[in-house]
C-alpha cells in the first residue's frame, strides 16, 4: 500500500509522520523514543500484538487497564494512563484525507489522545487506511467495534456474526463516543506511526 497521500495530507495538518514495513521496526523506534518517562495505555489491539506494553515496561512506567498492576483497580489504571506523560493509542478509521476517527466505550482513551499529555503516539497498521471519511467511518462502525465487542466478550447483537454495527441499546455496548480529528489539536505533539502491515482491529 502506498502512504504518500495520507503521509503528505497528515503533515498539512500538523502531525508528525513516521513510516514502518513492519510492527517490530517500528517498536524498536518507540523503544528508543521513549524512557524513563511515565506512559499511559489505551485499549488497543494493534499495541498489545506489538508486545509494546512489555517492551516499555522495561525502563518507563506504564499504565494499561488490561495489565494488572501493583493491586490498582481497572479505573485506577485508566485514570494513571490519562495522566502520564506519554500516551500511546491506536485508531479505529483513518481517511487518506487524514481524517483520524474512534470510537470509545468510556471515553478514555478518545479523551487522552485529544488533551493532556506531553506527547501522543498513534500506531497504525494499513488496514486502518480508507479511501474517504465516511469509508472511514464505516470501518470504524462496521469492522472496528463488532471485533472489539466480540474480543472483549460482550453481549451484543455485533457479536454474533461480528459482522456490522446494529446500533444497539445494549448495556454492554462499547460503542457509545465517537471522535474526529481533522486536524491536531491546538498546541498537541502528536506524531503519527504508519505500518505497512495489518494490525489491530
Amino acid at each position: 500500500m502506498d502512504f504518500s497521500k495520507v503521509i503528505g495530507n497528515l503533515k498539512a495538518l500538523g502531525y508528525g509522520v513516521h513510516e514502518f514495513g513492519t510492527a517490530k521496526e517500528a517498536a524498536l523506534w518507540l523503544d528508543g523514543e521513549i524512557d524513563g518517562r511515565t506512559v499511559g495505555f489505551g485499549g488497543s489491539e494493534t499495541l498489545s500484538e506489538m508486545g509494546l506494553y512489555d517492551i516499555l515496561s522495561s525502563h518507563n512506567t506504564v499504565y494499561s487497564h488490561h495489565v494488572p498492576k501493583d493491586g490498582m483497580t481497572s479505573e485506577e489504571l485508566r485514570k494513571a494512563a490519562c495522566s502520564a506523560e506519554i500516551y500511546l493509542s491506536s485508531v479505529n478509521g483513518l481517511s487518506e484525507d487524514g481524517e483520524i476517527i474512534n470510537i470509545d466505550g468510556k471515553g478514555n482513551r478518545v479523551a487522552s489522545i485529544f488533551y493532556g499529555h506531553s506527547k501522543v503516539y498513534l500506531v497504525i497498521g494499513e488496514n486502518k487506511l480508507a479511501p474517504d471519511y465516511g469509508k472511514a467511518l464505516w470501518r470504524a462502525r462496521n469492522i472496528a467495534g463488532p471485533l472489539n465487542a466480540k474480543r472483549l466478550g460482550m453481549k451484543t447483537p455485533c457479536t454474533v456474526k461480528a459482522d456490522r454495527c446494529y446500533n444497539c441499546k445494549s448495556p454492554d455496548r462499547i460503542c457509545r463516543e465517537l471522535a474526529v480529528l481533522w486536524q491536531c489539536p491546538m498546541g498537541a505533539d502528536i506524531e503519527i506511526v504508519l505500518i505497512h502491515e495489518s494490525l489491530g482491529y
